[in-house]
């Protein structure tokens, strides 16, 4: 347990960091994330762990250059639920339906769940990308990619 409670402070330490991030030079930024980093390379020599934290440590060494990552991109959250999220929806969509028939089926349902999230994401409406889309592939035989949907939508100062 010490150890958990030490790995989630430092976690929290590295949120708080992140959230001070402009107030602070960039060199004192480096020394805070680096001290960060050598609390958790400390942490990871932990002396004398019993089986089941010699795991832990062992996954989360594994992990360990992307865990503080986060700091260093602003807003970017600790944690990935936010992918476990979207992914739990295809899941329940799968068992509820039986999974897809085909190969092509099952990528075809993953490349438009993917763009609808991509569309929540960003704060677009998926269903108006969807017919602009559909109209450009009427006239061009193209569909319209994401990125240029969006940039029609910014000169125009039109709400997503």
């Amino acid at each position: 347990m010490t150890f958990y409670l030490k790995l989630r402070q430092i976690i929290r330490d590295g949120e708080t960091l992140q959230a001070a991030r402009d107030r602070l030079s960039e060199r004192a930024f480096q020394q805070q994330l680096k001290a960060l980093e050598q609390r958790l390379d400390a942490l990871l020599s932990w002396s004398n762990p019993n089986d089941t934290l010699k795991q832990v440590i062992k996954k989360v060494h594994r992990q360990k250059k992307h865990i503080l990552t986060f700091i260093t991109h602003e807003g970017a959250p600790h944690h990935n639920n936010y992918g476990e999220y979207f992914i739990e929806k295809g899941v329940v969509k799968r068992k509820m339906s039986g999974g897809s028939v085909s190969a092509e089926g099952a990528r075809a349902y993953a490349s438009i769940q993917s763009t609808a999230m991509t569309c929540q994401l960003r704060g677009i409406s998926f269903h108006r990308f969807l017919k602009a889309s559909s109209v450009s592939y009427v006239h061009t035989g193209r569909p319209m990619p994401l990125a240029e949907y969006e940039s029609s939508l910014e000169p125009l100062g039109v709400a997503a």
